[in-house]
């Protein structure tokens, strides 16, 4: 070390061992310069110093349509450093304090809680949790009013530990789709399979050891900032997942069934626009959404006459059957081998046609036309499942899909019962989400595309990912064939088993399921009852899934149980596109006029301002504030501060959701909203004076 280096060595060791943060900044800077690094790494130890993460801000998600299905909000944990405060503000102010905080937390007497901040203060102690209950920001304003507390963090030693907490604003709609992750980074839905983007990458901040093992927070300027999450897309749409959890609720309660299943998908693009899994509670007291049987695992199962449609395709490519052919079923009895086959219709349906086979249903019918033409060659029927590529997961965006399984030819599973049985849905296990593919694909001509919930992953106006429809097979099978199978699904609901749904307002094609449960080893007289189609069948949009199991009571099947709830969505859909149609009629018809202007009415200065910018609109500001509120000036818009008093109701019209929920409840209101889109109108005006514990009603638009 040669002598200007010593010397400047000995400089920084005399002033830099004078304080704590100093001996771990100087660690921090000379650790790779000097070979005595092991020494100061050992001294700042000695002393308890520790960079430690610092969590960034979880990103949010969204809805298709922009409206907020999960963000953070800042709540706050009350840590006070009892040994700053000088002896005669403590002393004066401890008293009032005990008893504030005896009022506000109601866990323990004044008295207890002026002996514990004394205790602390006079053994040392500089870490105290006031209280493990966390507050929002509304509270911590009026804590920092208190005595010693209103000293402030040099004066008082108050420290506000800010906390983010996951907020729903539609609550437990989609709950198990939007999902969590808890700190052991266990988690599920949306919130754990995006998680790398969502979490963000924490910072790192210098804390102190101190008594009791806890940690204070040093200030630094070597602190990195942490740098908060991405926000997710989805593709879902709030009032068709509303639709659709409503409407499998009532019917669950209805059946008093185990469980049921909804997804419904728009058809070109595969999106999910609604994913929906309710489930009895263990004290059989009502329903919640416990695990996604619509794509996990534990949605395996035996999807019953649902799969006849793969049968149907098969039959049809091999080109040697029309839908005119007939096929006698019988008295409704069938033996193949040893096992014999029934159909639901006492006495059978006797001679019918394949058309009707399959409309009504008949076990009998299309076991018999398969056995027929793939007895001899069973991996010839197994080839067309592994062509629509029914045999293999779709890839789905969130964890732990579910693997299908179907048995092989040749193999000790396999017996000459097993393909007539697996014709109809047996002895094979398919998702809901598997089987909508596959229905989806003969509402998009022939095309499979894969099922996709996120859409974009981004940050302001930078846009990280974007996840585009993806085809996992161009054609499952010929274009004659296809027009063949939507007759035969139209047919179902026009003259089959899904009758009870037709309806004069729009046309719905699909198929009706219902399997017996396999329980110990022998199916039991439980079922498995499903619906799966698309509507409108002409012309398809929409297609969807219904799974509802173990419902009670006699009629047990899918066109008495999955069907209506099918219905019952689809009707109100088509009612919402209908409106939506004649929304976009009336805007298209009014008449423009030169100098219109994108109008941006409120919100946060620099996500207005870079909207702006992005379309090239002029805009332009006096005073930079957080909040503005936008006014148009000889074509181009000026940004006017948009004044927020905490003691006043503020203006939150023209604002996002997630902006007026951030100002009205740090305003200390309680939120109510309804609609989607920016704020249309409030209930309280703006300007009055809040009073305790207020409820706002505001309306989206």
């Amino acid at each position: 070390m040669n002598i200007k280096r010593s010397i400047l060595f000995r400089v920084r060791v005399a002033f830099l061992l004078t304080s704590a943060i100093g001996i771990a900044i100087f660690y921090k800077i000379t650790q790779v310069q000097f070979v005595d690094g092991d020494k100061w790494r050992q001294m700042s130890e000695n002393i308890h110093l520790q960079y430690r993460p610092v969590k960034a801000t979880r990103g949010n998600i969204y809805s298709g349509d922009g409206s907020l299905l999960a963000t953070s909000l800042p709540f706050y944990r009350v840590v006070l450093d009892p040994s700053i405060s000088k002896e005669d503000r403590f002393r004066n102010g401890i008293d009032s304090l005990a008893t504030l905080l005896s009022g506000y937390y109601k866990d323990k007497s004044a008295t207890q809680y002026k002996r514990i901040i004394s205790d602390a203060r006079n053994s040392g102690k500089k870490y105290l949790i006031i209280n493990r209950k966390q507050i929002g920001y509304q509270e911590k304003l009026a804590m920092m009013k208190w005595p010693i507390f209103r000293d402030g963090r040099l004066g008082g030693g108050i420290i506000f530990e800010k906390v983010d907490q996951r907020y729903r604003p539609f609550r437990s709609l989609a709950g198990r789709t939007v999902g969590f992750l808890n700190e052991d980074d266990y988690g599920v839905g949306l919130e754990y399979s995006f998680n790398e983007f969502l979490q963000g990458r924490n910072g790192e901040a210098l804390f102190q050891k101190i008594a009791g093992g806890s940690w204070k927070p040093l200030h630094d300027a070597e602190d990195i900032k942490p740098t908060d999450g991405f926000d997710i897309v989805s593709t879902l749409d709030i009032n068709i997942q509303d639709v659709a959890e409503s409407a499998l609720l009532r019917q669950l309660i209805n059946k008093d069934a185990n469980f049921g299943s909804v997804i419904v998908m728009e058809v070109a693009t595969g999106h999910i626009k609604a994913l929906a899994n309710l489930e009895k509670n263990k004290s059989g007291n009502g329903y919640g959404e416990n695990y996604n049987y619509a794509v996990g695992d534990q949605g395996l199962t035996e999807p019953g006459s649902t799969f006849k449609l793969l049968s149907m395709l098969a039959l049809l490519e091999e080109g040697k059957i029309s839908l005119q052919d007939s096929i006698d079923t019988g008295d409704g009895v069938f033996k193949f081998y040893d096992r014999s086959m029934r159909d639901a219709k006492n006495g059978g349906f006797g001679r019918i046609t394949v058309r009707e086979a399959f409309e009504k249903s008949s076990n009998i019918g299309i076991s018999r036309l398969v056995n027929d033409q793939f007895g001899v060659a069973p991996v010839k029927f197994i080839n067309y499942i592994s062509k629509v590529g029914l045999d293999k997961p779709v890839g789905f965006q969130l964890k732990g899909e579910g693997v299908p399984y179907f048995k092989t030819p040749g193999t000790k599973s396999w017996y000459g019962t097993t393909l007539p049985w697996m014709s109809i849905g047996y002895e094979l296990k398919v998702t809901p989400l598997q089987t909508l593919t596959l229905y989806n694909a003969i509402a998009n001509d022939g095309k499979m595309v894969k099922p996709l919930i996120v859409k974009q992953i981004s940050k302001g106006n930078y846009v990280e990912e974007t996840y585009d429809t993806e085809v996992l097979n161009k054609q499952i099978a010929s274009k004659k064939t296809i027009q063949y199978l939507r007759s035969l699904l139209e047919g179902v609901v026009e003259n089959g088993t899904a009758r009870n749904i037709r309806n004069n307002d729009y046309s719905i094609a699909g198929k009706t399921g219902t399997a017996q449960k396999l329980v110990d080893g022998r199916y039991t007289q439980t079922y498995y009852t499903s619906f799966v189609g698309y509507f409108p069948a002409d012309n398809p949009k929409y297609s969807a899934i219904i799974v509802i199991d173990s419902p009670k009571g006699f009629q047990a099947y899918g066109g008495d149980i999955s069907a209506p709830v099918f219905k019952e969505i689809a009707d109100k859909i088509h009612a919402q596109d209908l409106k939506l149609n004649l929304d976009k009629t009336l805007v298209s018809n009014k008449t423009p006029y030169a100098g219109d202007l994108p109008f941006i009415q409120a919100g946060l200065t620099e996500d207005v301002q870079m909207l702006c910018n992005k379309f090239g609109i002029s805009n332009h500001y006096q005073e930079q504030e957080k909040w503005v509120r936008s006014k148009v000036t000889n074509k181009s818009i000026q940004w006017v501060t948009n004044r927020i008093n905490e003691k006043q109701v503020p203006d939150v019209t023209g604002m996002a959701l997630r902006d007026a929920l951030y100002i009205l409840e740090n305003n200390g209101l309680r939120v109510l909203f309804s609609g989607k889109g920016r704020v249309k109108s409030q209930s309280l005006p703006s300007g009055t004076t809040i009073s305790p514990k207020s409820t706002i009603k505001i309306t989206l638009g």
